[in-house]
């Protein structure tokens, strides 16, 4: 049976359907707001690139070398130049200096185009990217199917050879947490427990650190998150491992300054095949192109 509201609830209802929509929209012109103000006077604007697979696009994470060749001849043709990871700490600590106008050119997942296909093209344009594996395609995957542009991943002898280039700088995508199931990448499930899970994402990062040592004779500065899933949980145990920077797929902009702090959660462009080299730039660059 159904009962009538009252003219008087109604009311209420109404007046509290105002004030909740007066807050959201006061909400919404803070972060408006926020997200507008200027950056420090001596802060330097990076943009980061995410590309994941150089070759023929059937999808929305892969890009055809001639594309990425035209991506790279652009940035070059309007005065970016490339960083590494280890630039950027350099200069957040007080010493080195950032060029004029820097960008941070990164791979996820560690496809072996990102050696054949990539690296020359690198080379040709004197520029450096990082390159973030994930650790159980390098260690099982790799072996199996070894060196087809499309889609195999790299093998750590690629790796070594791929570093000694001195174009690439080696990143971590995790060793086995690129998945995007009820963990959501490397990110904590509801209800864990927090000492739990900083011990399973402990046990992950240091497989993998430990097998780039190994491997490379380098362990990882930089860290890739997974899909761009992030829990505030991961970033103490990031930080106690030596990661100085991590990388999300939030698409903003970056603001480089003499605090170490701010090269974590990196914001990145996801560079899609939809579109031209004038049209993904345009949006990348945040209209600061020189």
């Amino acid at each position: 049976m159904y009962k009538c509201i009252s003219s008087q609830k109604l009311g209420f209802f109404l007046v509290l359907a105002v004030l909740l929509t007066a807050l959201l929209f006061t909400v919404s012109r803070v972060s408006r707001a926020l997200a507008a103000q200027e950056p420090p006077e001596d802060a330097v604007f990076l943009p980061v690139i995410m590309y994941h697979s150089l070759t023929e696009p059937t999808n929305d994470y892969q890009l055809s070398p001639a594309d990425f060749e035209r991506d790279l001849a652009y940035l070059r043709d309007h005065g970016f130049e490339s960083v590494t990871v280890s630039q950027l700490a350099a200069y957040t600590n007080g010493s080195g200096s950032l060029p004029a106008h820097p960008v941070l050119i990164t791979f996820d997942d560690g496809f072996y185009n990102n050696f054949s296909a990539a690296v020359p093209l690198l080379e040709q344009y004197g520029m450096q990217a990082v390159v973030s594996v994930v650790g159980r395609y390098t260690d099982e995957i790799a072996p199996a199917d070894p060196h087809v542009p499309k889609y195999s991943y790299l093998t750590w002898a690629d790796i070594r050879e791929m570093l000694d280039t001195g174009c690439v700088e080696l990143g971590s995508h995790t060793y086995d947490l690129h998945a995007n199931d009820k963990r959501a990448g490397c990110s904590i499930l509801l209800g864990e427990d927090v000492d739990a899970y900083t011990l399973m994402l402990r046990q992950d990062l240091e497989q993998l650190q430990s097998r780039a040592y190994e491997e490379t004779g380098i362990s990882p500065a930089v860290f890739a998150y997974p899909y761009g899933f992030i829990c505030r949980e991961s970033i103490p145990v990031l930080k106690d491992l030596g990661f100085v920077c991590t990388l999300t797929c939030r698409e903003e902009p970056n603001y480089i300054t003499r605090d170490p702090s701010c090269l974590y959660a990196l914001g990145r462009y996801h560079r899609s095949p939809k579109y031209t080299t004038e049209e993904f730039m345009e949006k990348a660059l945040d209209s600061q192109t020189p």
